[in-house]
């Protein structure tokens, strides 16, 4: 097929993406801090330079037609000079304005009547109180004692706005995944300890959503605008990790209608050219958005196995300019499970890796971290599935989960 892309970053994601170029016959560079960086095993080049080095970006440019990235976590104005300079970044920067920080996310949710969870900004808390409010409070009124001076301002609790109470979600607004950056918070003590711990402005806090499904939705558009969903999937978190996919979700058809509107509604509004992944909440109040990740996800892991086109093979073929594949399922089912780390070591697994690859119908993918650690993604593992109704399909997964559980245990929980 031929053509030559650029990923900055170097993690299991920018490996995935090198594995799939390889298989397709283009060339993938990336750029990474350190050449024992997953992704730098299997690319075609590697440009040796933290993420955010503009000038290494601008070298990594001038081997590629094209860029992509392998996170998020971006700084959209310094990169703007480089578009400006003719580098082709794909998603856009424009494109991914509204994605880079969650509070924008959620700002545009709520201009394009997406359903996800009420919100507010942690900052909200510390402005005054309206003065109608200050006269119901248990100090309004209260004299202060001769002599002494004024307080500058009305110290009060930080109360919450109406119709929000405990518990609630806190996230940071940038840099938060696999748990860091997001904290439940249970209690007025625990929401002045946040406000205390964290610079307010970078934090946003949400209801608690009562749940019945996690679920997730891998969408794709093309240059042309051709748009095509992968089948809808549950999940299932571990201390806020993912701990295992579901492919696909035992999800009523109209649901996975509705998840794919809402992916075809802001890829269009955004004109967002590449991969994209919406988290979903299912319960009583319907499908809710958790979160938006505008590159390849943990929840289409499965893919690599169970579609005839991957999710990290469609993010190929987009960014070098090709048309999207097929990305039907060649399986009835999988189950994709995280092999998170469960003790701090330098240690390779080389006994559970070896029992893992026994397994039947089973495809191990190992990073080749140098590090684990408790709750670290070292790799996952894909296990066919062979039943075809969701019920059915359900027990099997869980057996077959069972199956690396014995081999592979989960690490402690960090949260109570």
């Amino acid at each position: 097929m031929g053509g030559r892309i650029g990923v900055v970053g170097g993690g299991q994601l920018a490996w995935m993406l090198a594995a799939a170029a390889r298989k397709l016959g283009i060339e993938l560079h990336v750029q990474t801090p350190e050449l024992s960086d997953p992704a730098a095993r299997l690319a075609t080049s590697v440009v040796r330079a933290p993420l955010a080095d503009l000038e290494a970006t601008r070298r990594l440019a001038q081997k590629a037609t094209a860029i992509s990235f392998e996170n998020e976590w971006l700084d959209l104005a310094a990169l703007a000079a480089l578009e400006q300079e003719g580098v082709v970044f794909i998603p856009r920067l424009e494109s991914l304005a509204d994605l880079v920080c969650k509070r924008r996310q959620r700002q545009l949710l709520e201009r394009l009547h997406l359903p996800s969870p009420r919100w507010f900004p942690l900052e909200q808390l510390l402005t005054p109180p309206p003065a109608a409010e200050l006269e119901d409070s248990p100090l309004a009124g209260a004299e202060e004692p001769a002599g002494e001076a004024a307080e500058p301002e009305l110290l009060l609790p930080p109360q919450l706005p109406q119709g929000f109470d405990f518990p609630l979600m806190a996230k940071a607004v940038r840099g938060g995944y696999d748990g860091r950056g997001t904290r439940v918070i249970r209690s007025q003590a625990e929401l002045e300890a946040l406000i205390e711990a964290v610079d307010p402005s970078l934090w946003l806090l949400e209801e608690f959503v009562a749940f019945e499904q996690e679920l997730a939705l891998v969408a794709c558009r093309d240059h042309l605008g051709a748009v095509q969903c992968y089948p809808l999937v549950e999940t299932h978190q571990h201390d806020q990790v993912c701990d295992w996919v579901l492919a696909p979700a035992a999800a009523a058809q109209a649901v996975e209608a509705r998840a794919r509107n809402v992916a075809a509604s802001l890829l269009a509004a955004l004109d967002y050219v590449g991969v994209l992944s919406i988290e979903f909440f299912y319960g009583r109040t319907g499908l809710l958005i958790n979160e938006l990740a505008p590159r390849t996800h943990n929840s289409g892991h499965y893919t690599i196995e169970a579609c005839r086109t991957s999710q990290f093979a469609q993010q190929v073929r987009i960014v070098s300019g090709q048309p999207l594949g097929d990305n039907s399922m060649t399986l009835s089912g999988a189950l994709m499970v995280n092999l998170l780390g469960f003790e701090t070591s330098t240690a390779a697994y080389a006994r559970q890796r070896q029992a893992l690859e026994t397994l039947p119908a089973a495809h191990l993918h190992w990073y080749g971290k140098r590090l684990a650690r408790p709750g670290r993604k070292l790799g996952h593992i894909t296990l066919e599935l062979k039943a075809s109704g969701a019920a059915e399909r359900a027990r099997e997964a869980a057996l077959r989960l069972a199956e690396v559980r014995a081999i592979w245990p989960l690490p402690p929980a960090r949260t109570p």
